[in-house]
C-alpha cells in the first residue's frame, strides 16, 4: 500500500494527522473527475484545502493527473486539477474496509485556492451541526 507522503514517520516527527498543516473533514460531497477520456463519479471520503480522499475499488496509479469537479448548488461548478499521490487497492476478503486514493490538489490560483478554502469551511460546519445534532 502506498501511504500519504505525510504519514510517513520520521525520526523525531509526529506521524499520520499530527503532521498535517491543514485539517481534514469526513464528508460525502460529490465529485466528477476525468483522466483523458475517462469519466467518473464518486463521493469524497475527506477534504482538505489541500487535497481530497476519494473512495473507490479501483484507484488510478500514483502520478495521473485528474480534472476534477465540484458541483456547488445554484453556481458553475469548482473545477479543480489534482494529481494521485497514493493509493490503498482494493484486496479480496475484507483485508481492506477503505480503498481509495488520495489527491492532491495542484496549480491552484489565489482564487480557487479562495474556493477551495470556502468549500472546506462549508464542509466543516455541515460536519458540526451534524456533530450537534448527535448529541
Amino acid at each position: 500500500m502506498s501511504l500519504p507522503s505525510d504519514e510517513h514517520e520520521s525520526e523525531g516527527e509526529p506521524a499520520g494527522s499530527e503532521r498535517r498543516i491543514h485539517p481534514r473533514y469526513e464528508t460525502s460531497v460529490k465529485v466528477d473527475y476525468a483522466n483523458g477520456d475517462t469519466f467518473l463519479f464518486a463521493y469524497l471520503q475527506n477534504i482538505s484545502q489541500m487535497g481530497i480522499f476519494i473512495r473507490t475499488d479501483d484507484p488510478l496509479e500514483v502520478g495521473t493527473n485528474l480534472r476534477l469537479r465540484f458541483p456547488i448548488d445554484g453556481d458553475e461548478p469548482l473545477t479543480l486539477d489534482g494529481e494521485v499521490t497514493w493509493i490503498n487497492p482494493y484486496r479480496e476478503g475484507g483485508e481492506n474496509i477503505n480503498p481509495g486514493m488520495g489527491v492532491r490538489f495542484v496549480d491552484l490560483t489565489a482564487e480557487r485556492r479562495e474556493q477551495v478554502v470556502e468549500l472546506v469551511r462549508t464542509v466543516a460546519y455541515l460536519r458540526s451541526d451534524c456533530d450537534e445534532s448527535d448529541a
